[in-house]
């Protein structure tokens, strides 16, 4: 059984695979996104839902908290990805304390990116932490 880091992950590659290829089966992203053998657990099939249900939602947040004259294209998809993630966890997740969905977006963030990366993520999930 998957702990919530590793679902995590799991959704990161999961909504990565989606991203690239809007059309493909669900069923084989998460398949591809998981260990062998391991079914896809209920909180992943949240986030990648939730996700996907509020993209527009979350990209417009995201692209608010952008320096002047970046854009959401500008962003790496994984940087975009791991973003829309860990914001959905701070807003639509109220189980998961703020501070957490920032550090698993971070952790992901150095495992799939950078530091740069994972200052720049922190940089922008950080406006949206409540105070």
């Amino acid at each position: 059984m998957l702990d919530r880091h590793d679902t995590r992950a799991a959704a990161f590659k999961a909504l990565f695979a989606l991203v690239s290829n809007p059309e493909a089966n669900r069923s084989d992203v998460y398949e591809e996104a998981l260990p062998a053998h391991e079914e896809a657990p209920a909180y992943l099939t949240t986030l990648v839902d939730g996700v996907l249900a509020h993209q527009d939602e979350l990209d417009a947040q995201i692209s608010a908290k952008l320096k002047k004259g970046w854009t959401l294209q500008r962003l790496s998809k994984t940087d975009l990805i791991l973003l829309r993630l860990g914001l959905f966890e701070l807003q639509f997740v109220p189980d998961v304390p703020d501070k957490v969905a920032v550090n698993e977006a971070l952790e992901l963030a150095k495992t799939y990116g950078d530091d740069a990366d994972a200052k720049f993520i922190n940089g922008i999930l950080g406006h949206f932490v409540k105070a």
